[in-house]
C-alpha cells in the first residue's frame, strides 16, 4: 500500500466552469461561452489535485460524495496519487457543485453552501478517521465543518503532526496550533469591516501562534512572518491571467509541500506563489496543474 505523505479534510466538489469568450456579464446583455467544464474543485479537491502533479501521495476525506460527484471523482483520480478511500458515498445525495463563470482576472461562484448550515440539514461531511492523521506525514484543513474540522486539528496535535490551513480568526484554536495559516482577501474583508488595518491584523495573527501566518491579497503584495520576527513582504509573480479560479488553492497546495519538504519560510512562500502564479495562466487548472518543472523554472527566472 502507498504511504500517504499528505492528509486533507476540507471541501471536495464538482465544480461547473464557463470561461466567457469576451467581458464579464452584463445586466441583460448576451454572454458568449468560450470553454465550459465539470470538474472536480473545492478548496481540498484543487490542493490534491496540484499535489499529485507535484508526485505527492495524498489521502483527501471531507465532503460526502454523490451520484453525481462521485464518478467524476473515480474517473479523474484513477490515475493520480489520489486516495479517495475514506470518502462517504451517500446515494440519495448529487454531491456538492459549484458553478463559476470566469472573464480573466473576475469570476462570480454560485452554488448551495448556505444550505449545507441550515437548521435541520442533513450533515454532508464526514468525522475524520484517526489511522488516516495517523498515517501522514503533514496534514491540511479547511475550517468549514465546525465540530468535525475541531476534531482533525486535535488529532493533527495528539500525533505530532503539521497542518495548514486558510482563513482562521486569529482567535481560533484552528489558527493557534497550525504551522501554516493563510489568510486571504475575504478573510481579511472581515476585519475591516471591524476598523482593524492590515498591520493590527498581522499583530493580532502572529501573537496568537507560534506558527507562520501569510497573508494575502490577490494581485498586490502579501505579507507573511511570526511571532518576534520583522514582517516581511513580497510582491507576486506578474503572468498574464487567463483565470483565478483554483489561485488560493493552488497556493495553499505550494504551502503544503513546502511544509512536507522542510523549506524555510521564505522559500515557502515564493514557492507557493508561483505555483499560484502559474495556476491563474491557465484554464481550466484541474486539467493543466502546475508541475514542479514548471514552478523552479519561474522560481529562477
Amino acid at each position: 500500500m502507498t504511504k500517504t505523505e499528505v492528509y486533507m479534510h476540507g471541501q471536495i466538489l464538482g465544480t461547473h466552469s464557463f470561461l466567457l469568450r469576451d467581458g464579464f456579464l452584463e445586466p441583460d446583455e448576451y454572454s458568449e461561452i468560450k470553454e465550459k467544464y465539470f470538474l472536480p474543485g473545492g478548496e481540498t479537491g484543487t490542493a490534491a489535485t496540484v499535489l499529485a502533479s507535484f508526485g505527492v501521495n495524498v489521502k483527501i476525506d471531507g465532503t460526502h460524495i454523490g451520484t453525481m460527484v462521485a464518478p467524476l471523482l473515480k474517473e479523474f483520480y484513477k490515475d493520480k496519487t489520489v486516495d479517495l478511500s475514506s470518502l462517504y458515498f451517500d446515494p440519495s445525495y448529487e454531491g456538492l457543485m459549484d458553478y463559476v463563470v470566469i472573464a480573466g482576472l473576475v469570476r462570480s461562484p454560485m452554488g448551495m453552501f448556505q444550505a449545507l448550515y441550515e437548521p435541520g440539514a442533513a450533515k454532508r461531511w464526514s468525522m475524520p478517521k484517526e489511522e488516516d492523521i495517523m498515517g501522514c506525514q503533514v496534514a491540511a484543513i479547511d475550517p468549514f465543518f465546525m465540530e468535525e474540522t475541531q476534531m482533525v486539528a486535535k488529532m493533527c496535535q495528539k500525533h505530532k503532526k503539521p497542518y495548514v490551513t486558510i482563513d482562521c480568526r486569529h482567535d481560533s484554536d484552528l489558527h493557534k496550533y497550525a504551522a501554516i495559516n493563510v489568510v486571504s482577501k475575504e478573510c481579511t474583508c472581515n476585519y475591516y469591516a471591524e476598523g482593524k488595518t492590515i498591520d493590527e491584523i498581522y499583530q493580532m495573527m502572529i501573537q496568537n501562534t507560534d506558527g507562520l501566518v501569510i497573508i494575502t491579497s490577490g494581485e498586490k503584495e502579501m505579507i507573511y512572518g511570526r511571532k518576534g520576527q520583522p514582517m516581511k513582504k513580497m510582491k507576486p509573480f506578474q503572468v498574464e491571467v487567463k483565470s483565478t479560479l483554483g489561485a488560493g488553492d493552488t497556493f495553499k497546495a505550494g504551502c503544503v509541500y513546502g511544509l512536507l519538504h522542510g523549506m524555510s519560510d521564505d522559500e515557502l512562500v515564493r514557492f507557493a506563489s508561483a505555483c499560484s502564479a502559474i495556476a491563474i495562466s491557465r484554464f481550466p487548472l484541474p486539467l493543466n496543474p502546475p508541475t514542479l518543472e514548471e514552478v523552479n523554472a519561474l522560481l529562477k527566472g
